[in-house]
């Protein structure tokens, strides 16, 4: 069992970043690949980046590749997701997920889920 819990999000004008943190208690974090998905009000939940327990591969949405990094510190059971040059449209509310899956870009390939946190992009 692993419980997700994830900070950072907020309200920031256009073109600004903001810093998610998800930081995890239970099992072994390192065994895990992480991943962070957003849903918006009325759409579906949409996968955003991953990071893979091996070697820190990752994967990015094409909508927000070149702008979000993900990475994570096995030493702290956190993984992180830096968001830059943020547009409205990236309003949303972001949860934290971990599976064994690699590079998977699906919600049910995760087994564990954060609460989630509001990220408020105004223009």
């Amino acid at each position: 069992q692993v419980q997700l819990v994830e900070s950072g999000g907020g309200l920031v004008q256009a073109g600004g970043s903001l810093r998610l943190s998800c930081a995890a208690r239970g099992q072994t974090f390192s065994s895990y690949s992480m991943a962070w998905f957003r849903q918006a009000p009325g759409k579906e939940r949409e996968f955003v980046a991953t990071i893979s327990w091996s070697y820190g591969r990752t994967y990015y949405a094409d909508s927000v590749k070149g702008r979000f990094t993900i990475s994570r510190d096995n030493a702290k059971n956190t993984v992180y997701l830096q968001m830059n040059s943020l547009k409205p449209e990236d309003t949303a509310v972001y949860y934290c997920a971990a599976g064994f899956v690699i590079l998977g870009t699906r919600s049910y390939e995760y087994n564990y889920w954060g609460q989630g946190t509001q990220v408020t992009v105004s223009s």
